[in-house]
């Protein structure tokens, strides 16, 4: 008997023992990363400079990837490149964007509250860590930005050392061809840890991806930074023995991966059409973010901010308008198939809300595109006959294709251009029109200064609900975002016959008799881009819809034939609201506990 005691103590004393010196567990750590366009919060030549290269890092068979990147003698000419997407069309972002920060007072604040939503996020996760079981530790991943912000790029020493035969490694602060050495730069800026490194080298078990870049919406620029950063990761398992891995909440099934075209292998848009596209199906590969009720109602919430007061929802029109996807990247983009999602869930919430609101007054719209010019043969070096023309307004943002279409654009009622949906709701005589772009959950220049000139050139800048009083908060100096026409970046300089004028910008032609508008300065076999005046348009008191000139002058006082008299603003979009916190960390919340 005392024999079994014995034995049963000293069983006990060790398997006491052995837990004593057993670890406890390795909590699991997750690194989320709340993945944003990201741009320059001022602007000028040395930000433009390495956001334009920054855009083509992506694509290895790009001639800027391949003889630009890593070329210093290429580097003076960047910000000089002329409405090509060779240059990602630098000199024209730099004209529209100098003058887009002025009416903002010199700041765009889409930097501010993208700090901001990410604070949200930080928080949101802080506050479920201990209920989730997990510890969370969070970066910004972004798609480019300014020379403050390389550290946010998904792997800033991809771009820093040369990937070409001969290139040099990326430390450019600008010369004197471009205002160079400019104020501030490091040259050894692409020479640091990105966000995904950061939170790898502080424990993280693997790398969670929830992305707002576009609204949650999935796109090729979001697609970009998540395999960038599972290029990174790949480097780093490599050289650590380890098998981290990367999820993007946003494509949780891999749609776009499974998707891409694989012939030829490494396939991008610059080789033309692939040989291989993989044709896999929308059904079951949904995307929860753009299906989160929260962020639906952050959205109408933002439309409801803008309505006029002093007219009925019956009488109020909402117009949704949104960019497309890149030619050729409808292969695997669903970037417009999500965006009818979200926007078919906002329309529903603002008939929950207003049932008398007429849900054939609630549309959405796309902008315009190249057409073909016939006159232009298509040999050496000229592959397409494709150009901006006036009646696509001047536009290059209209490729709306729907995924794996042929060139399909959605229909029902997201069927229009925004001009088309404009003049629609006008003749349907609406008193009020909201103008939502909801690809968007941060203001910007985009929101602030680009769209509403687009709208205005339309409908007129005196119907704009606060024209009246003007808007001082969101521009300074103004108290409005409008130019005295859009086109700021056009050349200002017509040739008529032998000599040159100034072009005229005002709807019904100048008094002197020079023409509206200006005529087309490009020869008629030469692609017409964004710089020739004849894309140029006047931004009336009452817009151009309704109204023709040779039924006589418009004025600036009241509308004149059929313009539009009702009233019209832009929706305001989620900002620092902290719900977006709660829609982020509730997403990656999702996934932790299986539910993705």
């Amino acid at each position: 008997m005392i024999a079994a005691i014995r034995v049963v103590l000293i069983l006990l004393t060790v398997t006491l023992a052995a837990c004593a010196a057993a670890p406890p567990a390795k909590q699991r750590t997750i690194g989320v990363l709340f993945v944003v366009h990201g741009g320059g919060e001022e602007q000028g030549v040395a930000n433009q400079w390495d956001n334009t290269l920054q855009f083509f890092q992506y694509d290895p068979h790009n001639v800027i990837y391949k003889n630009v990147i890593w070329n210093p003698e290429a580097w003076p000419t960047v910000v000089k490149g002329a409405d090509d997407q060779s240059y990602a069309n630098a000199s024209t972002q730099l004209k529209k964007y100098a003058f887009a920060s002025e009416r903002m007072g010199g700041k765009d604040p889409a930097l501010k509250f993208t700090e901001q939503q990410q604070a949200s996020l930080g928080a949101a996760l802080k506050t479920a860590e201990k209920k989730a079981g997990v510890r969370f530790i969070a970066d910004r991943a972004q798609w480019i930005g300014d020379m403050e912000q390389t550290k946010y790029l998904p792997w800033p020493r991809y771009m820093y050392e040369p990937k070409v035969p001969g290139g040099v490694q990326l430390t450019y602060c600008g010369s004197a061809k471009d205002g160079g050495p400019w104020k501030g730069c490091n040259p050894q800026r692409y020479n640091i840890d990105g966000p995904g490194e950061r939170l790898l080298k502080q424990g993280a078990d693997e790398l969670v991806m929830i992305d707002m870049t576009v609204a949650g919406t999935r796109f090729w620029k979001s697609y970009d930074v998540v395999t960038m950063t599972r290029r990174m990761v790949d480097d780093w398992n490599k050289k650590n023995g380890t098998n981290i891995k990367v999820r993007w909440l946003n494509d949780i099934t891999d749609l776009l991966a499974e998707s891409y075209p694989n012939d030829p292998p490494g396939w991008t848009r610059s080789l033309g059409e692939p040989k291989n596209d993989p044709k896999v199906s929308l059904v079951g590969r949904p995307n929860p973010v753009v299906e989160d009720p929260i962020l639906a109602a952050m959205m109408v919430d933002g439309v409801v901010n803008s309505f006029n007061k002093n007219i009925s929802p019956a009488d109020t029109a909402v117009m949704f308008i949104n960019h497309a996807t890149r030619e050729g990247n409808e292969a695997f983009d669903p970037k417009i198939d999500d965006t009818l999602v979200l926007d078919a869930r906002i329309k529903a919430e603002l008939l929950r809300r207003y049932p008398t609101m007429n849900p054939e007054n609630i549309v959405g719209s796309w902008m315009g595109l190249r057409e073909p010019n016939t006159k232009i043969k298509i040999a050496g070096r000229v592959s397409s006959n494709q150009e901006r023309t006036r009646q696509m307004r001047g536009e290059d943002l209209g490729n709306a294709w729907m995924y794996e279409s042929n060139k399909q654009l959605p229909g029902g009622d997201h069927q229009y251009r925004y001009w088309d949906a404009l003049a629609m709701l006008k003749d349907r005589g609406v008193k009020h029109i909201v103008v939502i772009f909801s690809q968007i959950v941060i203001h910007s220049a985009l929101d602030l200064v680009e769209v509403p000139n687009q709208i205005a050139k339309e409908i007129g800048w005196k119907t704009w609900l606060y024209a009246k009083d003007g808007d001082y908060k969101r521009y300074p100096k103004h108290g409005n975002p409008f130019a005295d026409y859009w086109g700021v970046w056009a050349e200002k300089e017509c040739k008529v016959g032998d000599t040159k004028q100034a072009c005229c910008f005002e709807m019904g032609g100048c008094k002197d008799g020079r023409p509206y508008p200006p005529l087309r300065q490009s020869p008629i076999d030469r692609a017409r881009e964004d710089v020739d005046p004849s894309l140029t348009f006047d931004v009336p008191a009452y817009g151009h819809l309704g109204y023709d000139a040779a039924k006589g002058s418009p004025r600036e006082d009241a509308a004149v034939q059929n313009q539009y008299t009702g009233t019209w603003a832009m929706w305001v979009p989620a900002n620092d609201d902290p719900r977006m916190g709660e829609l982020l960390a509730g997403e990656v919340l999702k996934y932790v506990k299986g539910e993705k």
